[in-house]
Order: structure tokens, then C-alpha cells, then sequence
């Protein structure tokens, strides 16, 4: 058996280190009951995950905009985006500890609604992000306009496969708003830009890039004529970049959604025609600033729009573009 190292012990640590981190309060420990010690009010963030880049990226829009404000935050999520009941879990936690505010990202909008309904009946201002809930509780939702962002990915995607071909769409679930958006935006873009084209059965890969990889290679095998894919969230488009990596597929047109070093290298390479960015840092910022809007009485917009960006080979460097894309 091979010896471990000095270095690979350090690695080791290292790693276990990050993955007992993954699912910890960011800033400050809240207090048992309302706002924090030193009479700093407390919000609770549950996201949907903690494993990609787009939500460190979240996080840090949060933290940055907490201590511009003054308040102490906790960001917590599941380590995958399937996990709907660790998130539940998280939520019930979260309002036991009795924060001054609470920000959700759901992952399923039907599933939390009992906890959102004890959030309401105890008048904790509820600010939803990222992903809008089947509930009149927030009173908020920031997020990113997902159908018309991924209508925008359609559009790219018509130009680039001469608006006629097969097309394959994995998506990270069926459940969440932002699943369900992006879905349907892409979808009707495609019909309504190149209805020509046709798209193949929508698949569902957990925004896992492991999952999402086998899931294009199986499609690709299916349709060796297929002329691109639309991946969207990180992880789908990353396992559709390993995908045709493995199987060393040339000519096809890849378009994802959100950023991260990975999508970033493989639009360099040549690998990836493109994707829509979301603000994730602006995003995380919103929602902290509407959250202590809500605690200080102040009045919030019903949907606060955190914007998106089409981005590719020719605008990466753009001083605009660059300032949303994160590594």
C-alpha cells in the first residue's frame, strides 16, 4: 500500500476542513433569540447549495453587504441541490433560532410551504432569492429574470447551429423556479427563434456535473448527428463540457448558464460557444439590502431584478462583463 505523504496529509486536512465548512454559518453565530450579540440584527440565508461557484459567489455579495450594513448573516445550504430535505432541515433551524430575517432560496417551491406558512405566522420578514416560492409569504424575490435569460441562450443558440439541427437540454431539476424557467425559456426561445430546430426531450441531471456528463454522453450516442446543447446551471453545462471531452466530440455548439472557472476555460478552449451570467454577487447584495429594508419597515419592490449578461470569447475581458463573472 502506498504511504501517504507530508503533502497529501496536508491535503487530506485540508479538504475535510472545507467540506465541514461547506454547510456553516458564514459571518457570525446568531443568537437563540432574534437579533445577534451586540444587539446587531441576525439574518438567516439558506441557499440552495454550497458547492458551486455561484454560490460563493452569492455568499460573498451577502457578507460584503452585511458588513456594509451592519448586520451578522449565516449562509447555509445543502452539499447538493437534490438534498430537499437537508435545505428544509436548514430552514426550520433557521426560524427556531428566531432571526430578525430570513432569505430562501428554494429548491422545491411546493415542499417548504409549511415552514414558510410558521415563517408568516410569526411575522419574520421572508425575503425569497434566486428562486421564487409557491407562497404569498415574501416579500420579496430577488433574482435574475430566468426565462428571459435563457430565452437569450436560445437566441445564441439558433445563430450558431444555422437555426436547424438537434439540440439536447439537460437542466438541474423540475422542481425549483429557477429549473423550471430556464427550462421554459429555452424551450419557447427555441420555438419562436428556429422552429426548425429540434429539440430533444429535456433531461434532468441534479446540477451535478457527474450525473449531467453521463447524461450527454448517452444523448450524444442517441444522436451522433446532434448539433448542440444547452446546459442550465454550472453544473450541467460542466458535465456537458467533460461529456464531449470523454467522447472527444467536435462541432457542437455549447451554451451555459451562470459562470465559474470551468465554463470559463472551456468558452477559451473553443469547448463552449457561450453563456448567460447571472450578477450572483449583486444578487447576494440585493437580498441582504431588502432583508434589512424589512427589518427597518422600510417598503420593498415585489421583484427586485438582479440582471444578466450574454458572454462569449469576444466580450469576456469587457470591463462589464468581467465585473459579473467569478471564478
Amino acid at each position: 500500500m502506498r504511504q501517504f505523504t507530508t503533502k497529501a496529509l496536508v491535503l487530506v486536512a485540508a479538504t475535510a476542513l472545507s467540506l465541514t465548512a461547506a454547510c456553516s454559518s458564514s459571518t457570525a453565530t446568531p443568537g437563540t433569540s432574534g437579533s445577534a450579540a451586540g444587539g446587531q440584527k441576525y439574518i438567516a440565508i439558506i441557499s440552495k447549495g454550497f458547492q458551486h461557484q455561484f454560490w460563493q459567489a452569492v455568499k460573498k455579495g451577502a457578507d460584503d453587504e452585511a458588513a456594509k450594513e451592519g448586520v451578522k448573516v449565516t449562509f447555509e445550504g445543502p452539499a447538493s441541490e437534490s438534498e430537499v430535505e437537508a435545505q428544509l432541515t436548514m430552514l426550520e433551524n433557521a426560524i427556531a433560532k428566531k432571526p430578525d430575517a430570513i432569505a430562501f432560496a428554494a429548491l422545491d417551491t411546493k415542499a417548504a410551504s409549511g415552514a414558510l406558512d410558521k415563517i408568516k405566522s410569526q411575522n419574520i420578514p421572508l425575503v425569497a432569492f434566486d428562486s421564487g416560492v409557491d407562497s404569498d409569504a415574501p416579500l420579496t424575490t430577488v433574482a435574475t429574470d430566468n426565462i428571459a435569460a435563457a430565452g437569450e441562450a436560445a437566441k445564441h443558440m439558433c445563430q450558431l447551429i444555422g437555426n436547424a439541427g438537434k439540440v439536447g437540454v439537460i437542466v438541474h431539476d423540475q422542481t425549483s423556479r429557477t429549473g423550471i424557467d430556464r427550462r421554459d425559456g429555452f424551450l419557447k426561445g427555441m420555438k419562436d427563434t428556429c422552429p426548425n430546430a429540434t429539440v430533444l426531450p429535456v433531461q434532468y441531471g441534479a446540477g451535478d456535473q457527474a450525473k449531467s456528463a453521463d447524461i450527454a454522453k448517452s444523448i450524444i450516442q442517441a444522436n451522433p448527428d446532434i448539433k448542440g446543447f444547452f446546459g442550465a446551471n454550472e453544473g450541467s453545462a460542466v458535465g456537458v463540457v467533460k461529456a464531449v471531452q470523454e467522447l472527444n466530440k467536435t462541432g457542437l455548439a455549447v451554451i451555459g448558464f451562470d459562470s465559474g472557472k470551468a465554463q470559463k476555460d472551456a468558452i477559451t478552449a473553443g469547448i463552449m460557444s457561450g453563456a448567460v451570467t447571472q450578477d450572483p454577487i449583486g444578487m447576494g447584495a440585493a437580498t441582504v439590502k431588502a432583508a434589512v429594508d424589512a427589518i427597518n419597515k422600510k417598503s420593498v419592490d415585489k421583484k427586485i431584478s438582479s440582471g444578466y449578461y450574454w458572454f462569449d470569447k469576444t466580450n469576456m475581458a469587457d470591463p462589464k462583463i468581467a465585473a459579473v463573472l467569478y471564478d
